[in-house]
């Protein structure tokens, strides 16, 4: 009996070692995703605006519903994407855009007799969690020899929500040349009875969603929407009331700018509807905050970073077909 001994000891050796070599197979398997856990994003796309200034043929609405499709500027952004888990990751992006918004664009007679106008570049800088519902894969599902099994998708979908900080100068046109509008303080801003000066940094809250393709190990590109929410209403520089022009309580008080471009810029209004920019009526809404969209083509590059110098390990893991 004793003779047959040394052969159960090198079957149950060999057994061990299998299923060390199963286990550490699985092992690396399951935590492929490592390997290429930070990306580089290159997006290109649209931008547009979402506040006083333009819109749809009735009176102003939030949200998209006030959507003017003519202004729609170009946007372009550079982004590092780093996994946390499988389908976990933070995303720093610095994007660029162009807002723009003109009330000439719609029929709606306030908005219209108003005929106020901006222009405004927009950088902004955000940090983002996003929730990878799915995650584009390519090859199949299980990475077995000789077994090719169900295919992985490779499309991918995601959810997203951070804060970030943005910097904006709106601006209008004068004689064909385009003026900063904050330092005509159209509105007022710093004056007596007027409001308080606005800041061209302000804080912003970028949501949203999107989709991915894989083309390549290295590649996917996708399409990406961004709704942005801010928390000041002078991204167009309209906000509150009208500060010049006479005040329809005292026929006496004659409130002028004393620079004939500022005073144009504060109302270059039509004469539509008579008293409708007098001093102290209605020129935006402050309660209804601006916000801003992108929607771009994004590209991501997987940077990928092996476990071991070996050769050896690098062949195997550029092999590797799929992660689960």
């Amino acid at each position: 009996m004793l003779r047959f001994l040394p052969r159960h000891i090198l079957l149950l050796s060999a057994a061990f070692l299998l299923a060390g070599e199963a286990g550490a197979q699985y092992f690396r398997q399951s935590s492929y995703w490592k390997t290429h856990r930070t990306e580089i994003e290159f997006g290109f796309g649209i931008s547009n605006f979402l506040g006083e200034l333009g819109g749809r043929n009735q009176i102003g609405s939030p949200f998209v519903w006030d959507l003017e499709f003519s202004q729609t500027r170009p946007a372009a952004s550079l982004a590092y994407r780093y996994y946390l888990a499988r389908q976990q990751a933070l995303r720093m992006r610095f994007t660029y855009g162009i807002l723009a918004g003109n009330d000439n664009l719609t029929t709606e007679p306030f908005r219209q007799n108003r005929n106020l106008s901006f222009k405004s570049d927009v950088f902004e800088l955000s940090l983002v969690y996003e929730l990878h519902l799915y995650r584009e894969e390519l090859g199949h599902i299980y990475d077995l020899r000789g077994v090719k099994g169900t295919k992985s998708s490779r499309v991918g979908l995601y959810l997203f929500g951070g804060v970030g900080g943005f910097y904006f100068d709106p601006r209008a046109q004068y004689n064909n040349a385009w003026v900063r509008l904050k330092p005509m303080r159209t509105e007022g801003q710093g004056l007596p009875g007027g409001p308080e000066e606005y800041k061209n940094i302000q804080v912003c809250v970028p949501l949203g969603f999107g989709i991915r393709r894989a083309f390549t190990k290295n590649w996917s590109i996708g399409l990406e929407l961004q709704y942005t929410k801010t928390f000041t209403d002078y991204v167009d520089d309209v906000s509150t009331s009208y500060y010049y022009g006479a005040d329809p309580l005292d026929a006496q008080d004659v409130n002028i700018p004393e620079d004939e471009v500022a005073g144009y810029l504060a109302d270059p209004s039509l004469g539509l509807m008579p008293g409708q920019t007098a001093r102290g009526q209605q020129r935006g809404d402050e309660k209804d905050l601006d916000a801003y969209l992108f929607l771009k083509f994004t590209a991501d590059w997987k940077i990928y970073k092996y476990k071991s110098g070996s050769k050896k390990y690098r062949a195997r893991i550029r092999r590797a077909k799929i992660v689960f």
